[in-house]
């Protein structure tokens, strides 16, 4: 494999680059100001705003087939600019994005939800997570049963990711007791105005997740998501439709607290002398300076898996793990480094802390990532000479 950049790869990264610095990075007081008042960082106005700018630029669904207007970028080229992105806390997210079992619509549905969901004129949710059934997603008791030519939903969704945003929600509900997620649960996608409502969830970050309430919700038959029964495989399909952006993105903030961090050991003067002098501090710099560029290699392979069409579930997993574990130990040492103003609210460096955090539970727990790693070892399906044999 070679990772090396040709001309216009690079010109996309340092595009991103430059719209980071000049365009997200000059926000970030006002941002770290608005949410200490509990106020969203950015307001959707605000962040369209941003979209709009990037779009005028070509920058407009990055993962999104050109036939749908997007860029059509490969997955190595998203985790290098999710990279990019992640070198910031603002809250920015480029347009033009809908999950990827939307494309399983229908002709009728596409015109619905998939493309007014691409020009941002639609926001959607995915509800699977139930407060009995997290990890466990085959755990899933929120029911659906048939009455003429409709579904009758009830259950409740939790940890629901713009949840209280969406107009519609990606709802997987039991439609055969029998078979389970074997062929008894299916896809609706329902909108908020068919009658569920949602709750804020208070968190330590500022991730905003939902509840979802679903009391007799009522579903025309033709908003099944692809076929009934099916709706399981269409979950682990968006499950892991591309975890490796979630480690892509930690090291980006990674990188931008380690050079926080150098800056402070060389400014930071103690008994006389620059902290950086000393020897548990270099120690810190070193340790988070190896991990970063492990993490960088886990990133791209697992990127490059999935741009050869390759099995990348495995890669994808260790990427999450070691991203998530070791992003929090390196922002537990830059807070250290600072120390008491690391801790204040006035620094950025403990609401990375809190966001980071999120990392090692959704989207696959490290103990989830660690039963798949070990699974597919014992199974013979992977092997720890890795892919060069």
């Amino acid at each position: 494999m070679d990772f090396t950049l040709d001309e216009e790869q690079r010109e996309i990264r340092d595009w991103v680059r430059t719209f980071v610095r000049r365009e997200l990075l000059p926000l970030e007081p006002e941002v770290l100001r608005r949410e200490r008042a509990n106020q969203p960082g950015l307001t959707r106005d605000e962040l369209k705003q941003l979209q709009d700018k990037a779009k005028a630029a070509g920058f407009f669904g990055v993962l999104t087939p050109q036939e749908y207007g997007g860029m059509g970028l490969g997955a190595l080229m998203a985790a290098l600019l999710e990279a990019e992105l992640g070198r910031t806390f603002v809250p920015f997210r480029f347009g033009g994005y809908a999950d990827n079992i939307l494309y399983h619509a229908n002709e009728e549905q596409k015109q619905r939800y998939l493309l007014p969901t691409i020009s941002g004129e639609r926001t959607s949710c995915f509800a699977i997570t139930e407060p009995g059934a997290g990890s466990d997603a085959k755990a899933i008791r929120t029911s659906a049963r048939k009455e003429g030519a409709e579904w009758v939903i009830n259950g409740e969704k939790t940890f629901i990711t713009q949840g209280n945003e969406a107009d519609f929600a990606m709802v997987f509900a039991v439609t055969d007791k029998d078979r389970g997620a074997d062929g008894g649960v299916t896809c609706f996608l329902v909108d908020r105005e068919m009658g569920w409502r949602s709750e804020p969830i208070p968190t330590m970050g500022q991730w905003g997740p939902a509840a979802l309430v679903f009391d007799e919700v009522r579903v025309p038959e033709q908003n099944v998501l692809g076929e009934v029964g099916h709706g399981f495989t269409l979950a682990m399909q968006w499950i892991g439709q591309g975890r490796y952006l979630l480690p892509a993105r930690a090291l980006g903030s990674c990188e931008r607290l380690v050079e926080m961090a150098i800056e402070q050991a060389r400014n930071r003067v103690t008994f006389g002398k620059p902290i950086a002098e000393y020897q548990a501090i270099q120690w810190m710099l070193a340790d988070s300076a190896v991990e970063i560029e492990a993490l960088r290699w886990l990133v791209l392979h697992a990127a490059w898996l999935v741009d050869q069409g390759a099995d990348s579930r495995h890669a994808q997993s260790m990427a999450k793990l070691y991203g998530g574990v070791k992003a929090n130990e390196i922002v537990d040492r830059v807070l250290q480094i600072h120390g008491g103003m690391g801790y204040t609210r006035e620094l950025p460096i403990e609401r990375w802390y809190r966001e980071l955090r999120l990392l090692r539970i959704y989207e696959g727990t490290d103990e989830i990532q660690r039963r798949t790693i070990a699974r597919n070892l014992i199974k013979g399906h992977a092997k720890v000479t890795g892919s060069l044999g």
